[in-house]
């Protein structure tokens, strides 16, 4: 029986561990980096949506008529005015509170206004505050954007470990290999094979797999990631109906895969140079 002569490369074992940790690692970051990135893009939205809105509230009634009058004369400055009418707060009040006429005296006078420009909310934001209560929308929603980067923080977190594991499993495989094959490291450096050759055979045989593996997991990891955008749309709550990716999203998650390949590459070449120079 002849024996099979060892070569310098990644034995089948090692191969089919590496594709499938990095296809599987690959769709766990393209998922964490498309959902970070909606979430990015819902919360600009919503605070791009929201942030020329407020409602001024005037619960005295003896500053009713001043408060109409600083909206009046300053009317260049908005986009529009809505005078919420007592029928309008009665519908919205009608779950929480009934009473008829009762309710009515307790009613504040409402308005919504979209002003041009940040700059023009503030000024009459601030002349508005001193008879009534200046509400910005967007800072009444500030709870909702926070939840919203809290969980671009776990999504980017997510993505930091799983490429952390990339690196920890490609250095793993290049430090076996290298051992498994210390025999043939030696003869070739006898024959003045210098490090950098060595390590860019085995930088040749890491990009294949994770090219591979990485084109694997981005297709896989696709067709959920755009479910989930799907279901958030549907939804039609809040800053879930604003998540999706624009065209710098899509590039950079498509970009993943590409720099998955190039870390793998980079974490090979340095594990590997590590070694035969500790040799």
């Amino acid at each position: 029986m002849t024996k099979r002569p060892l070569v310098f490369s990644l034995v089948r074992e090692q191969s089919v561990f590496m594709t499938a940790i990095i296809s599987l690692l690959t769709f766990l970051s393209v998922l964490a980096l498309g959902v970070a990135l909606s979430i990015g893009t819902g919360v600009l939205r919503w605070n791009s949506q929201w942030e020329l809105f407020a409602t001024v509230q005037v619960t005295t009634p003896d500053n009713v008529d001043q408060t109409a009058q600083i909206i009046k004369s300053n009317a260049d400055k908005m986009e529009q005015v809505n005078k919420i009418s007592t029928e309008q707060m009665h519908d919205l009040m009608s779950p929480w509170v009934s009473g008829g006429s009762v309710l009515t005296d307790y009613l504040p006078q409402m308005w919504e206004i979209q002003f041009k420009t940040k700059s023009d909310m503030d000024t009459v934001g601030t002349a508005l505050s001193k008879n009534a209560r200046f509400l910005p929308h967007a800072s009444a929603l500030q709870s909702s954007t926070t939840a919203g980067w809290k969980m671009i923080i776990m999504a980017t977190l997510i993505l930091a470990l799983t490429l952390g594991t990339i690196g920890i499993c490609i250095s793993y495989i290049a430090r076996n290999t290298a051992m498994l094959h210390r025999r043939e490291l030696e003869i070739l450096n006898q024959i003045g094979a210098s490090d950098e050759f060595i390590a860019k055979q085995m930088q040749i045989i890491v990009a294949k797999i994770s090219l591979i593996a990485s084109g694997f997991g981005f297709v896989c990891a696709l067709p959920i990631l755009l479910l989930l955008l799907s279901t958030a749309h549907s939804a039609r709550i809040g800053l879930m109906a604003m998540m999706g990716l624009s065209g710098g999203g899509w590039l950079t998650l498509l970009m993943l895969p590409l720099a998955i390949v190039i870390f793998s590459i980079y974490i090979t070449r340095r594990t590997t140079i590590k070694i035969l120079q500790a040799a």
